[in-house]
């Protein structure tokens, strides 16, 4: 067996709405049926006895080894914890050959679980062991290492419950929810519009006391020293015992409580310089330790936090009771787990001395044994809800130091005995303002109730009803997607919106490009998404890039499909058949969202086919109003867009709107077939986008068919009095369409000009010339830049092949090098001739012919 070509679709794709890792298999003939491998199955259940059923698939009644892959694959995930559940195994028309489709979680964990479902499949065929236990152990880990942690982790969720999109940007906690200008930025437990100064104030816990206690919030006395000697004297002045901590600190790190001696204070301060020269010494306030989670200028949770401890039971010493606690499955090293291992270091040892213990010391049962004094989570400290507790005034306290200090998510610690009271009548205060706090005590307390944190904190940053989604629109098919994606940014812009355009020219944000060359992947879609300033988002979808990555977007308010037709690119990537090519184009169908459309061509039956796999509404359009799809489909009070009496309609039960085509100069009085299927698709994509109809109107009058608006789409110049017409066609059907529209346009003489592009197949290419044959009186074959795995000459001489027997066609150049082609066109036409240029170097082109006509001008 041997795997290749692994892909991370990280969006819906062609198997599945789920994040997937795709590969291709290759089987030997002996590994197509583990039947024919005599105790395989049982040596890999030994190994794995989680693997789960085997299913055969395509139809065929056996597993082979393809299928084992796949579900050890799935299972080695689902047993290290990964909510996975979806796989698939297709069979190519190669012999031995399968796509092996497994979902994941996490990209980098899927990759690492088909690596080691490989090795578990050579250690059963070799009959070797197979570390079962690491290799869960290992996925488990990457898996943490990866995946969100649990704060940031809860506030995603309570996106995708809101469907609200999101991305994250960063390999830490830096996430975007929504798109384009209506996106908002969390990095953990931190909004996109909190200051910097704010941050900077809370980090700064002297100017933090300064602002609180400006405010009238109850703060701890103390001052800023350096060194020990100063230090004692404040100490002294506040009153023993002492706080000390680093001026500039987050998590409790360097700070020491509860200091009643010159010799403690010498051994806190050391430890507080270790993060800062700066040190506070501030009033000890008696009582419990609590932390209220102000969002917003909402309390939305509040834990009280207890110190690290263990209870005595008078058998074991305290290192194994630490021991005991920390192998909790709930205790985890990082920040990854409700609750963190207690960390047995020089600190504690410390903190048991002044109880009169050592690590080896057997307390009484019953004793409780103290191994910090302060209670923060992240060395080991636990934590009990209290929100149901809060008074009033002691909400009110943390919600003005929040504001105070200009934090929209803060986390406010108080001691004080209880929040039951306000903090004036119990001597209690504030005693940190924190900026990204963590949420773990919150989301699963140690005891008490969990608090829907994340949910409050997308509530504050979207209001109820705004899923921060701009519209997004899809269009696909097998031409006119240049065009159409085009005009229906060009209608969204006169509708005042900033729109974000991709397509085969480039990347396109308010007219302005930005990144060229054929950008309709899901990289250059995934960009526009991310611009500020972006109001809606036109996406050319074209079926490499959702092969290679699936889709950009998980769903999209309209979907367009212009046109199946006779396909392309047939038999790349195992897309071999017009129903396989349908099945990946119709993937943007499939997620549209419930309130969305799907706008299609009910002239193409393949295309008005994916109407049944619409989660949304359908918009049909066909020239002929009396398609008895468009019937059916208005008489049901759908949405029709046709054309009657040389107007577009757009029509709905009795409702109508009409343009006239003259008034659209991109079909040339409704004469260019083609474009008027463009412009229906764009119209009906407009107008399932809810744009104005005077905008649309607008739209449709003022885009011009020039290099500027649709650059390769049939393009006019007027050389020498002839007419050139310059597009992009690059297959059988865009021939059909051109030569249906030169027909319209009368000509003393017609040449072409015309490669072709070798990843097509061989019959494709003759197909394009037999059908230019029919109408031009000359044909310059020439030789384009890139072959595209083809031999020298193998190309020319398949157009060649498809000219024999022309009809029309009475003379047959052949050329090397597209501009030497396009001179020997221009040097050869005359007055009232028309000349077909098909570039291949869309822009290079079209700038050199523009420049000779300009010359000739």
């Amino acid at each position: 067996m041997e795997v290749s070509r692994i892909r991370a679709l990280r969006g819906p794709n062609l198997w599945s709405h789920h994040t997937s890792i795709e590969a291709v298999v290759h089987c030997e003939p002996a590994e197509c049926a583990i039947d024919a491998m005599p105790g395989f199955e049982t040596r890999v259940r030994a190994r794995f006895p989680g693997l789960g059923m085997l299913h055969a698939s395509g139809g065929r009644s056996h597993v082979g080894v393809a299928h084992v892959l796949e579900a050890a694959a799935l299972g080695l995930q689902a047993q290290a914890g990964c909510p996975v559940t979806f796989s698939r195994v297709t069979p190519t028309l190669e012999a031995g050959v399968f796509q092996v489709v497994v979902e994941y979680s996490e990209e980098e964990v899927g990759r690492l679980a088909l690596d080691l479902a490989q090795e578990l499949i050579a250690a059963a065929r070799e009959d070797r062991t197979f570390d079962l236990d690491g290799a869960l152990a290992r996925l488990r880990e990457l898996d943490e290492d990866v995946r969100l942690g649990p704060s940031t982790g809860s506030i995603v969720d309570a996106a995708v419950a809101r469907n609200i999109p999101y991305r994250r940007l960063t390999g830490g906690s830096m996430v975007m929810f929504g798109w384009g200008s209506r996106q908002r930025r969390i990095q953990a437990a931190e909004m996109d519009r909190t200051s910097a100064i704010a941050e900077s104030i809370a980090q700064d816990k002297e100017l933090t006391k300064k602002l609180l206690a400006a405010a009238g919030v109850p703060v701890p006395r103390g001052r800023i020293v350096a060194d020990v000697v100063s230090g004692w004297d404040a100490a002294l002045q506040v009153g023993l015992p002492v706080v000390v901590k680093p001026r500039d600190g987050n998590q409790g790190k360097g700070v020491t409580v509860n200091i009643d001696t010159r010799e403690g204070l010498e051994k806190a301060i050391a430890v507080a310089q270790e993060y800062g020269d700066e040190v506070i010494i501030e009033q000890f306030l008696s009582g419990n330790d609590f932390r209220l989670l102000v969002v917003g200028r909402k309390l939305v949770a509040a834990a009280r936090r207890d110190p690290p401890q263990v209870v005595g039971d008078g058998v074991h010493t305290v290192k194994e009771l630490v021991d005991a606690v920390n192998a909790d499955p709930r205790r985890g090293s990082g920040h990854s787990t409700s609750l963190t291992k207690i960390r047995f270091d020089d600190i504690a040892l410390a903190r048991l001395a002044a109880q009169g213990y050592s690590a080896d010391s057997v307390p009484a049962r019953g004793e409780r044994v103290m191994l910090r004094n302060n209670a923060n989570l992240s060395t080991g400290g636990t934590a009990t809800d209290v929100t149901d507790d809060v008074h009033p005034a002691v909400a009110a306290s943390a919600i003005e130091a929040a504001q105070m200090v200009g934090l929209d998510i803060c986390g406010v610690d108080m001691v004080c005995d209880s929040v039951l009271r306000p903090l004036e009548e119990q001597d209690g205060g504030i005693v940190e303002v924190n900026a990204a706090p963590g949420l773990r005590m919150h989301l699963a307390p140690s005891y008490g109730k969990a608090r829907p944190v994340g949910e409050a904190i997308i509530e504050d940053m979207f209001a109820h009803g705004d899923d921060g989604r701009i519209p997004v629109i899809a269009v696909t098919g097998t031409n006119g997607k240049t065009t159409t994606v085009r005009l229906i940014a060009h209608l969204l812009t006169q509708s005042g919106l900033r729109v974000g355009m991709t397509n085969t020219d480039g990347v396109y944000i308010e007219g302005r490009r930005i990144d060229s060359g054929d950008c309709s992947g899901p990289k250059s879609a995934r960009n526009v998404l991310l611009h500020p300033d972006v109001d809606a988002a036109v996406f050319e979808t074209a079926r490499g890039g959702v092969l290679r990555e699936g889709l950009a977007f998980d769903r999209c308010q309209v979907a367009v499909v212009t046109n199946i037709g006779t396909g392309d690119h047939l038999g790349l990537n195992y897309i071999t058949t017009l129903e396989d090519l349908a099945v990946l184009k119709r993937v943007i169908v499939q997620n549209v969202a419930d309130s969305g459309y799907a706008v299609l061509n009910a002239a193409d039956p393949i295309v008005a086919a994916m109407a049944a796999n619409c989660p949304g509404e359908v918009i049909f359009f066909a020239a002929d109003r009396h398609n008895p799809l468009m019937t059916s489909h208005r008489a049901q009070g759908q949405r029709v867009v046709f054309i009657d009496n040389n107007e577009l309609v757009a029509a709905q039960g009795s409702f109508e709107y009409r343009f006239a085509l003259s008034q659209v100069p991109i079909t040339r009085n409704g004469a260019i077939g083609f474009q008027v299927e463009n412009v229906m698709a764009s119209v009906a994509a407009a107008w399932a986008a809810n744009t104005d109809w005077a905008a649309i109107r607008e739209g449709l009058r003022s885009f011009a068919n020039d290099t500027d608006n649709a650059p390769g789409r049939f393009n006019l110049f007027n050389y020498r009095g002839a007419t050139l017409i310059a597009d992009y066609g690059h297959n059988p059907d865009a021939m059909l369409a051109l030569v249906g529209a030169v027909n319209t346009m009368p000509a003393r003489r017609r040449s072409v000009v015309i490669s072709g592009a070798g990843d097509r197949r061989d019959e494709d290419i003759r197909q394009q010339t037999r059908i230019l044959g029919e109408v031009f009186d000359e044909v310059l074959l020439y030789q384009d830049q890139c072959q595209r795995g083809r031999e020298d000459g193998e190309v020319i001489a398949l157009l060649r092949e498809g000219l024999q027997g022309a009809k029309r066609t009475s003379e047959i150049r052949e050329i090397r090098g597209e501009f030497v082609a396009i001179d020997t066109a221009l040097e050869n036409v005359g007055e009232g001739d028309l000349c077909l240029i098909l570039v291949d170097q869309v822009d290079e082109a079209l700038a050199y012919i523009a420049g000779k006509v300009a010359q000739a001008a």
